[in-house]
């Protein structure tokens, strides 16, 4: 094995790592935003505040937030969750959609 090859073979790995980590991040942001928008849908059906919770944990990753807000006919729903990793490479993730009321449709 040649120093060259000692040099790139570690960098090579954690190259591969961090391609990897990025990918699993933006799936869960992914996952946060039609999470988001699940329960937007659900909430505008005028669905209790528990099912549209349960609607949006159901599609968010692992351990996320999810909080609903009602404002007129506006009902907005915020994901929050924590992207994979370790340390430094833990970010907070965020989803959020909004959508008309349907029984202020038509009026």
């Amino acid at each position: 094995m040649t120093a060259e090859t000692a040099l790139v073979i570690p960098a090579l790995v954690l190259f591969t790592g961090l391609l990897l980590w990025g990918l699993a991040a933006a799936c869960a942001q992914i996952q946060c935003v039609d999470a988001a928008r699940a329960g937007a849908r659900a909430a505008a059906r005028s669905e209790p505040a528990a099912t549209v919770g349960a609607v949006a944990r159901d599609a968010a990753p692992q351990g996320a937030r999810v909080a609903l807000e009602r404002r007129g006919d506006l009902v907005r729903v915020r994901v929050e969750a924590a992207s994979p990793g370790v340390g430094p490479l833990t970010l907070t993730l965020r989803g959020e959609a909004t959508a008309l009321a349907e029984e202020t449709v038509g009026r």
